[in-house]
């Protein structure tokens, strides 16, 4: 994994360059430091699973046959559009949320000089990852398929995020809104599709598969990214920050998480007279309460009981796929996520 990993770096030294002297545009030395310096700090600074599971998934559909360096280097430059896009997200989101830290150092647009050019780096990320497209995939026969599934994934990651910030809307706060459903959708399109399916839709199209073909696939990745979001929604409360990483600031922030979703569902009066009352407040002592009354709930054995019913659904799901390397690819991908810590 470690020697993967190094080769995954270096096709991003090696994009990273082929964008910088891009014969589209002219570069002067101011543009080019620009672009550069603003690549390596959104770029290649995460865990880098969702670009990595793409030569993952692409190694199991081959079921074991070796990988030239030609599959290796464009599995892996999918794998890089696909973080050129969380990138893209990611700028513009933390403008939006007014956010201050992301992967332990400040948001861009809070890097002084940087401010609001972080709006066009964001454009700029986003139209990198057609120029990557356009070199490397063009004569192809899947090249129109890998365009149609980048816009259409992020058409719905930019639905969902819609959809958040318009249910989070400063003065709407109104918790009766926060359901279940609500949860689910906004999971769905916002995290679900380019974070779990759109790494194996690459691999897929690669390997020369139609995706139409494989619905119920798309289907059990969402299920999954749904599963990933709520052990996201229990770890920000409940996780270890340490081990996690990040301070959780979901009650805070009067996010739509699970946690409070279920919690309003298995209150009586009382207490969702507590959590109307306390949630979305930035005071540690609303937090506190809200904090007592999950555990009062035992919201901790709701999701345990939760994680294991999703974990055997799954299973249940992927055993039934005809194809074994399919079942590959998506039983690697429960194991990185089962049980987790961070």
């Amino acid at each position: 994994m470690a020697d993967l990993k190094s080769t995954f770096l270096n096709v991003y030294s090696v994009l990273k360059s082929e964008l910088l002297h891009d014969p589209a545009f002219e570069f002067s030395d101011d543009a080019r430091q620009w672009v550069d310096r603003m690549l390596d700090y959104n770029v290649p600074g995460g865990k880098l699973n969702r670009g990595l599971s793409v030569i993952d998934s692409y190694r199991l559909l081959k079921e074991g046959q070796a990988l030239n360096d030609d599959e290796i280097f464009l599995a892996s430059a999918l794998g890089w559009c696909i973080e050129w896009l969380q990138a893209y997200f990611l700028v513009l989101d933390d403008i939006m949320d007014n956010s201050h830290t992301r992967r332990g150092q400040p948001c861009w647009y809070r890097v002084p000089k940087v401010g609001m050019i972080a709006a066009n780096d964001g454009v700029l990320l986003r139209n990198h990852i057609s120029r990557i497209l356009k070199k490397h995939f063009r004569g192809k026969p899947y090249y129109v398929d890998l365009l149609d599934l980048f816009n259409e994934v992020e058409f719905q990651t930019a639905s969902g995020q819609m959809i958040d910030l318009i249910t989070t809307l400063q003065g709407e706060k109104d918790l009766s809104k926060y359901t279940l459903t609500l949860h689910r959708r906004i999971v769905q399109y916002k995290t679900a599709y380019y974070s779990f399916y759109l790494p194996v839709a690459c691999a897929l199209l690669m390997a020369g598969e139609n995706l139409d073909n494989h619905v119920d696939v798309k289907n059990i990745l969402v299920e999954m990214g749904t599963y990933f979001q709520v052990q996201d929604d229990y770890l920000d409360c409940f996780g270890d920050p340490q081990t996690v990483g990040k301070i959780g600031t979901d009650i805070e922030d009067f996010k739509c998480s699970w946690l409070v979703v279920k919690a309003l569902e298995l209150s009586n009066e009382q207490q969702k007279k507590v959590l109307y009352d306390n949630y979305g407040k930035p005071d540690a002592e609303n937090v506190a309460k809200v904090k007592a009354l999950y555990n009062e709930l035992n919201l901790q054995g709701v999701f345990e009981k939760y994680e294991s019913g999703s974990y055997e659904k799954l299973v249940t799901s992927i055993e039934a796929h005809p194809s074994k390397a399919v079942q590959a690819v998506l039983k690697s991908f429960l194991a990185k996520i089962y049980k987790r810590q961070k």
